[in-house]
């Protein structure tokens, strides 16, 4: 199946093969080029180049697609959600409204805890068909690449039917889906007051389990105030490194908790949230390199949480990845467009450097950027087609307008809701 796209009005987020993620001033960096066609080949992109260089316009291929003078961009990549739950969560909207913290709700056995329960209670079937809808909502929203965590199971079976749902996403969708373990994403009721045993029963039981059924790409813990220590942290790690899962940590939404020191001495591919960071942070992440610090600008803004000091990490010579934490307590949208806008408007980004965080070094923190996150011969055709647009700034400057004409996910248009055409 050979598709060319023609009468592009510019391309953006062109890369050369090889470049893997982007740091320091390269952020505020993206490639483009006007007047442009792409030729997509078996669901990558062959070939792209000037429309004055062609001589024929459509000939030998199976579909021509006019882009009609809109841009074309790579999808987003989102590295970080949990869109397989239960349910909502929509009283502890009024409970938020009321003033309770998130550490207030979690207190009172809500929070997390509230998910577990109504997970416990749904069939796979039933949690599959709710997961599958919101899968589809991101990808009719530009997502391409998306990484799922477990978390809401909190038990051996509820963990196991969590990953099993995700595993049938990726069977079913042909976005490029990643799936991470995050039984320790708080203690389960049933080791009520014994934190300790519940990390050895994350260790001991559940990780042994995950990894019989081949279910998880990563391995992820809640290293926070109020949860799971940088000890025990470590301990989890450890014990997930036996079978080779590579981490990817949550840190520092609620305090400056030592997640991120935790996380990048063993490896972690990215380190997410750091809502609270210190120049301690910025050092550790300077050193190591491999780490992806990764902001979740949704989570800030749903639960009045301070944004993420992405301006300071890029002007210290560091990548940023931002991701939508979507989630039924915290961040309840896959809104990689509204993440974008929210990283300019409230953290201050350029256009450039939101687009990038999305795009490529998003792919890069769940380990996809060798096949997603840029315009690049040989990676997945996970394109965005807008509609004509005044600017590249446009996209995250009026985050409301319809911007959407069609959506390529592995080379292949999906259908878009009338409010998009």
């Amino acid at each position: 199946m050979r598709t060319f796209i023609k009468n592009i009005g510019t391309i953006y987020g062109i890369l050369p093969e090889g470049v893997m993620k982007k740091e320091g001033t390269e952020m505020n960096e993206v490639l483009s080029m006007d007047n442009a066609h792409i030729t997509v080949s078996d669901g990558k992109i062959e070939s792209f180049g000037k429309m004055e260089e062609i001589s024929t316009e459509g000939e030998g291929y199976d579909e021509v697609i006019d882009a009609g003078g809109g841009f074309v961009m790579p999808s987003f990549c989102d590295s970080h959600t949990h869109i397989v739950y239960a349910g909502c969560r929509d009283g502890e909207f009024r409970d938020k409204i009321d003033g309770l913290s998130y550490e207030e709700i979690a207190a009172r056995g809500g929070g997390i805890l509230n998910s577990a329960d109504l997970l416990h209670r749904t069939s796979e079937d039933e949690l599959y068909r709710q997961s599958a809808e919101r899968a589809r909502e991101v990808m009719l929203m530009g997502t391409g690449s998306l990484e799922i965590k477990s978390g809401y199971g909190l038990t051996v079976e509820d963990e196991l039917k969590m990953l099993r749902v995700i595993r049938r996403l990726k069977e079913d969708f042909p976005m490029e889906i990643r799936s991470t373990f995050l039984g320790a994403h708080a203690v389960g009721r049933a080791f009520a007051g014994r934190q300790a045993d519940y990390v050895d029963h994350v260790c001991n039981e559940m990780l042994p389990a995950v990894a019989a059924e081949g279910l998880a790409d990563f391995v992820d813990v809640f290293c926070d105030k109020g949860f799971f220590t940088p000890e025990e942290t470590v301990k989890i790690l450890e014990a997930a490194g036996r079978y080779g899962l590579v981490p990817k940590i949550h840190a520092n939404e609620l305090a400056i908790s030592g997640g991120v020191q935790a996380g990048t001495a063993h490896g972690a591919l990215s380190v997410d949230h750091l809502e609270q960071t210190g120049p301690e942070e910025i050092e550790d992440l300077k050193k190591h390199r491999h780490t992806m610090p990764t902001m979740l600008p949704g989570a800030s803004f749903f639960s009045n949480l301070p944004f993420g000091n992405a301006k300071g990490f890029i002007r210290a010579g560091l990548g940023v990845a931002l991701a939508s934490d979507y989630n039924p307590g915290s961040s309840p949208s896959g809104n990689m467009r509204f993440v974008m806008s929210l990283a300019c408007i409230r953290m201050r980004l350029t256009p450039e450097e939101a687009f990038n965080a999305c795009t490529i070094n998003s792919a890069y923190a769940m380990g996809v950027s060798d096949i997603a996150g840029s315009i690049t011969p040989g990676k997945r055709a996970d394109l965005i087609i807008t509609r004509t647009l005044p600017s590249f700034a446009f996209i995250p400057y009026s985050h409301q307008t319809p911007f959407i004409s069609r959506i390529l996910v592995k080379g292949q248009t999906v259908s878009i809701p009338a409010l998009q055409k």
